[in-house]
C-alpha cells in the first residue's frame, strides 16, 4: 500500500550515509530551504499560500493512494467491535467517583452530535452495565475492567495501524509495546470521554444550584462549554497524531492544523449526518431491527475518515517543508534523511503551478 518513494526511503532507512544523501538530494530536487511555497517555513503559519495549494492537492492524491476510504471503513468496523467492552469500561470507571445511574442523562445530552438510533445503542448497552449487581472495587471488577480495555484497545490498535498508513511509515514496534501504547491510548480516550460528558452535564446543574439560570452569566457559561469541548478534542487528537504512529514525534505545532481541521469537519459532519438521519434517513426501513446498527457503524466511518483525513493534512504540512519537524528535545536540526520520520526526512513534489 506504500507508494515507491516510501518502500525507496525504508530501503536506506538503515543505511546512514545513504540515508543522508537521499535528503540531500531531495532538498536540492526541491529547491531546499531557500524554494519558495513554503519550504523554509519554521511553523505551518509561515506557509504561503502558494504552499497551501501543494499541501491540499497531494492531501487528495494520498488520500486516494492511501485508500483511506477503505481504511476508515476498518476502523469504523473495529470500533464498532470495541464500543461495547467500551461502554462497559467507562461506566466501571465513572462508577469508582460518580454515580453510575447517571451517565445514561449524560448521554442523552450528546444526542445533537450522535444519531438518535445510533445513541439508542449505546444507552441501552450503558443502562443494562448499571442495572448489573455492583462488585465493589474488588479482583473481579479489575480483573473484568482490564478485560474490557484489552478489547478496546483492538480497536485503537487498528487506529494505530491506519495513523501509520498516512504518515508513511511502517510499524517496527515490539507486540508488547504496541499493545501498552494502545492500551494508553484508549484508557486516556475514556477518561477524556468521562471529563466531557462530566463537563456537559455539571455546568448546566451549577448553573441552575447557584440561580444564574436566567442571567447572561448563566447563558454564557452554558454556551462556552461547546467551544471548551471543541478545544479539548483538539488536544486530544494532537496527542494521537503525536504518539501513535512510529516514527520520530513531530512538534506539537506541526499536529495542530490537522487536529483543529479534523475537529471542525467532525463536529459539523456529526451534526449535518444527525439532522440526516433524523430527518430524511429511512435505515430502519431499509434494514430493519439492524438499523440503528448501521447508523451507528456509518457514524464511526464518518469519524474515521475524518481523523484519518486530518492525519493527511498534517502529513503533508509536514512534508512541505524542508527544515526539521521533529521534536529535537533540545538538540539542533536534524538534517534531511536523519529525522526517522518519512514526512520530516523528505520534501513533498511540487503540485501549484
Amino acid at each position: 500500500m506504500l507508494g515507491l518513494s516510501r518502500r525507496h526511503y525504508y530501503e536506506h532507512r538503515n543505511r546512514a550515509n545513504a540515508h543522508h544523501a537521499a535528503g540531500r538530494a531531495a532538498n536540492d530536487a526541491h529547491g531546499g530551504s531557500r524554494g519558495g511555497g513554503g519550504r523554509s517555513a519554521e511553523s505551518p503559519a509561515d506557509i504561503p499560500a502558494k504552499g497551501w495549494k501543494d499541501i491540499l492537492l497531494r492531501v487528495w492524491d494520498e488520500q486516494s493512494k492511501d485508500n483511506v476510504s477503505m481504511l476508515a471503513a476498518g476502523v469504523a468496523y473495529y470500533g464498532l467491535l470495541a464500543i461495547f467492552p467500551a461502554v462497559a469500561a467507562l461506566v466501571s470507571i465513572y462508577g469508582l467517583v460518580a454515580d453510575p445511574a447517571l451517565i445514561e442523562n449524560q448521554l442523552s445530552q450528546m444526542g445533537g452530535l450522535l444519531p438518535p438510533e445510533a445513541l439508542s445503542i449505546v444507552s441501552d448497552q450503558a443502562r443494562k452495565v448499571v442495572t448489573t449487581p455492583s462488585q465493589g472495587l474488588g479482583f473481579g471488577l479489575i480483573f473484568g475492567l482490564l478485560l474490557t480495555l484489552w478489547s478496546a484497545s483492538r480497536g485503537t490498535n487498528s487506529l494505530v495501524t491506519a495513523l501509520n498508513i498516512a504518515y508513511g511509515e511502517q510499524e517496527t514496534r515490539g507486540i508488547i509495546h504496541l499493545a501498552l501504547l494502545s492500551m494508553a491510548l484508549t484508557i486516556a480516550g475514556l477518561l477524556f470521554v468521562i471529563v466531557a460528558m462530566v463537563m456537559i452535564v455539571a455546568v448546566p446543574a451549577a448553573i441552575n444550584i447557584i440561580g444564574l439560570q436566567d442571567t447572561p452569566i448563566g447563558w454564557i457559561a452554558s454556551l462556552a462549554r461547546w467551544p471548551i469541548l471543541a478545544v479539548a478534542i483538539i488536544l486530544g487528537l494532537a496527542v494521537f497524531y503525536r504518539y501513535a504512529p512510529d516514527r520520530r514525534e513531530p512538534q506539537w505545532r506541526w499536529v495542530s492544523w490537522g487536529s483543529a481541521t479534523a475537529t471542525l469537519v467532525w463536529l459539523l459532519g456529526s451534526l449535518g449526518f444527525s439532522i440526516y438521519v433524523s430527518n430524511f434517513g429511512s435505515y430502519n426501513e431499509t434494514y430493519g431491527s439492524v438499523g440503528a446498527v448501521v447508523v451507528l457503524l456509518l457514524w464511526f466511518n464518518l469519524t474515521s475518515y475524518v481523523v484519518l483525513l486530518g492525519a493527511e493534512l498534517n502529513a503533508e504540512i509536514e512534508h512541505q517543508t524542508a527544515r526539521d519537524t521533529t521534536d529535537r528535545d533540545g538538540r539542533p536540526a536534524r538534517p534531511l534523511g536523519q529525522r526517522d520520520a518519512y514526512v520530516a526526512d523528505t520534501v513533498g513534489e511540487r503540485k501549484a503551478g
